[in-house]
């Protein structure tokens, strides 16, 4: 009985470690689909920061142009004013 007893100890043993194996294989499976999802999220934020700066270089460079205009607009606006103003007093 003391073979059999062995043999059976030794079967449970076996099957312990195959099944702690198991569940360690499990876990790092479920880590590294965690980790291809987070690296994934990562490739979608730095996609979109990037096109967000291009955005915003956009927005800069049409607000830039914006004041210019408003600027020769306003130039223009006192000139004429003057000019008027000249043509009113004569």
């Amino acid at each position: 009985m003391s073979g059999e007893h062995t043999a059976k100890s030794a079967l449970e043993g076996l099957v312990s470690v195959l099944s702690r194996l198991e569940n360690a294989v499990d876990a790092r499976v479920e880590k590294e689909s965690d980790f291809a999802d987070a690296e994934e999220e990562v490739q979608r934020l730095n996609s979109d920061r990037s096109r967000l700066a291009q955005e915003l270089d956009q927005s800069e460079e049409r607000a830039t142009r914006l004041e210019e205009a408003n600027r020769e607009v306003s130039r223009r606006l006192v000139t004429a004013m003057e000019t008027i103003r000249a043509v009113l007093d004569r």
